[in-house]
């Protein structure tokens, strides 16, 4: 079974742009996974569009609604100790900011336990990274 790791951009990009690819990536995913990052991330982001009034009412409204029925089918992957210590190491591709540290963090760590993931990111460090480390990255 392939587990998909999602990353806050893939998920923002599909609710705020409509990216089909990675909606249809996260809906034939037999198993998803994030962190607990992943949606303070995504209402933070929705703020940011609401404020630079990128974003109506009614648009975030169907993008809280979609990302919270996500969230019932996701995984929640805690920031726990092992995260926190690896986020605090140098990458394949530096520099990496702090919160895609934590997300690449979370992919090794979650690596580790079960031996393979997808990841679906739209973030080019991430990508990059979990590339480099051997992961297959969706959207292709």
């Amino acid at each position: 079974m392939s587990v998909h790791y999602l990353e806050t951009s893939a998920l923002l990009s599909a609710a705020l742009e409509g990216n089909k690819v990675v909606s249809r990536a996260l809906a034939s995913a037999p198993s998803l996974i994030t962190s607990r990052l992943t949606f303070v991330e995504f209402e933070r982001g929705l703020l940011r569009s609401r404020r630079d009034g990128t974003l109506t009412s009614a648009e975030e409204s169907k993008a809280r609604r979609w990302a919270r029925e996500l969230s019932n089918v996701c995984y929640l992957m805690d920031l726990d100790a092992e995260v926190l210590e690896r986020a605090k190491l140098p990458f394949k591709v530096e520099p990496v900011r702090t919160l895609d540290a934590l997300h690449l963090a979370s992919i090794e760590v979650l690596a580790k336990k079960l031996g393979w993931l997808v990841v679906v990111s739209c973030d080019d460090r991430v990508r990059e990274n979990a590339v480099a480390l051997g992961f297959h990255v969706l959207p292709g």
